[in-house]
């Protein structure tokens, strides 16, 4: 009469227990997607450099594209039809082969009319395109 000896209940485990390999893993690969984001974001980025770039522009070169909401063209105040402002930059960059434009978009310009315009100096061939912004608490007290 053996009370407390049961020898069947002793057997060796012959089965790998993979609950707590697949606790691991799913708190791994959350952990991974959380901080995956955040350092794509905060990449530092060494921009490549050259010697034969030229960071001066002159000037005189610089031509001003003002748009108004209307989608009314004017080059250095003058207003022109999107044909001839691209004949008129045609002609200004054969004189001066550096031109360079700032665009003067008004806030309320539609995106799609601001695309035209750029492809209208890409047509031209204007490489050195820049936009004139301005700081928001000046927007804010001006609109006041």
């Amino acid at each position: 009469m053996r009370r407390f000896s049961d020898r069947n209940a002793m057997h060796t485990l012959s089965e790998l227990n993979v609950t707590p390999l697949l606790d691991l893993a799913f708190v791994l690969l959350i952990i991974f997607m959380i901080t995956t984001p955040l350092l794509e974001n905060s990449m530092d980025l060494v921009v490549p450099t050259s010697a034969t770039a030229k960071t001066e522009i002159n000037p005189a070169q610089v031509q001003t594209l003002s748009v108004d909401r209307n989608d009314v063209l004017k080059l250095n105040e003058q207003v022109m039809t999107a044909d001839e402002l691209e004949a008129r930059l045609q002609q200004l960059r054969r004189e001066t082969p550096g031109l360079a434009v700032v665009v003067r978009p008004h806030k309320e310009l539609p995106v799609q009319n601001f695309v035209r315009v750029m492809d209208l100096l890409h047509k031209a061939g204007i490489t050195k395109v820049g936009v004139i912004t301005r700081p928001e608490d000046q927007g804010a007290a001006a609109g006041q």
